[in-house]
């Protein structure tokens, strides 16, 4: 979808008294944008200059993991709606569109190779609804960038979470894809390891899977903390025992998943996510992994949060926006 320019989105709300156009800490979606790279700054330099083409998207936070080559963008805007209540446009979708095109002509994923799971160069996008928004804005602007992506950049995307018609989970969508497989030196990950034709049809795009490309998982979902906890150890095999006693799956924690990854030369590390934060939260998942790692003779270090929470995103990303307009 294009910009739509200020009489266009004025149009769209003719008549109406109420919608005219949210104020910047009000009804706002997140985006958290993974790409499978850190170590190459002329292509993250590509990507960061798509990102700044509209003023409107601020970028709040950025993480790069160089063991994992992998970068994670966290992204905010507005959401503007017609006069029924529904979502019709955020500069969100311009942007992470001109990312990922950026992406997918500065990466090659044949040439990539890192410590963390990917099964494409722009592995995974997630929208979260901010302040005011709800869910459903954030999986409607999931569901117009899975479209934007499968048929413009022609890259196979699946849908997940509230964006997906089941609600079908990120990981049992990574599972059938082969996520989690490593397939170099028994511990990483380099270039693709996907068939070039899909077991499954996707939700948008094509069936074939460009080598150079892979595929894309998109989803919207509630707020999710990624906690990321050290293991004084290069014993992936037991890093790996740990993290899985720890995860739901594993029968540990509720809402808790784990991956348990080769970090570095000398560590590894014990990669959470915390679907629901405010209920179990990282001092249960660190006192878990304290506990088992003892048992296993490790030392562990105190975990980190890879982004900032909610709160703060909106009150950086009211900051930005305020000195911007100064």
């Amino acid at each position: 979808m294009r910009r739509r320019s200020e009489g266009e989105l004025a149009a769209l709300n003719d008549g109406c008294k109420e919608n005219k156009r949210v104020s910047s800490n009000s009804m706002l979606l997140c985006c958290k944008l993974f790409i499978s790279e850190s170590r190459n700054r002329a292509a993250l330099d590509s990507i960061e200059r798509a990102a700044r083409l509209d003023p409107e998207t601020i970028i709040v936070n950025k993480f790069e993991d160089r063991a994992y080559n992998r970068v994670r963008y966290t992204l905010v805007s507005y959401v503007v709606h017609d006069c029924t209540g529904q979502a019709v446009y955020s500069p969100l979708q311009q942007t992470v569109m001109a990312m990922a095109e950026a992406a997918f002509e500065a990466i090659n994923l044949e040439l990539h190779s890192g410590a963390h799971p990917r099964l494409g160069v722009v592995d995974d996008i997630v929208f979260h609804p901010l302040a005011r928004a709800s869910l459903d804005e954030a999986a409607w602007l999931a569901k117009a960038v899975a479209a934007d992506i499968g048929l413009k950049l022609q890259v196979p995307v699946f849908l997940y979470a509230a964006a997906h018609p089941t609600g079908k989970a990120l990981d049992t969508i990574r599972r059938e894809l082969g996520y989690f497989r490593p397939n170099f030196m028994g511990n990483q990950w380099a270039g693709r390891a996907m068939p070039e034709v899909l077991p499954e049809r996707p939700d948008e795009g094509p069936t074939h899977v460009s080598r150079a490309r892979g595929i894309s998982m998109i989803g919207a979902r509630p707020w999710v903390a990624l906690y990321n906890v050290p293991i004084l150890s290069t014993d992936v095999s037991a890093t790996r025992r740990i993290a899985r006693m720890v995860s739901a799956r594993g029968g540990g924690l509720p809402t808790v998943q784990t991956l348990g990854l080769v970090h570095g030369e000398d560590a590894t590390e014990i990669a959470c996510m915390l679907l629901e934060p405010n209920q179990i939260g990282a001092d249960r998942v660190q006192n878990r992994i304290e506990m088992l790692a003892a048992q296993e003779g490790l030392d562990v270090e105190r975990g980190y949060f890879t982004d900032f929470s909610p709160e703060m995103i909106i009150e950086k990303y009211v900051k930005l926006v305020s000195s911007r307009e100064d």
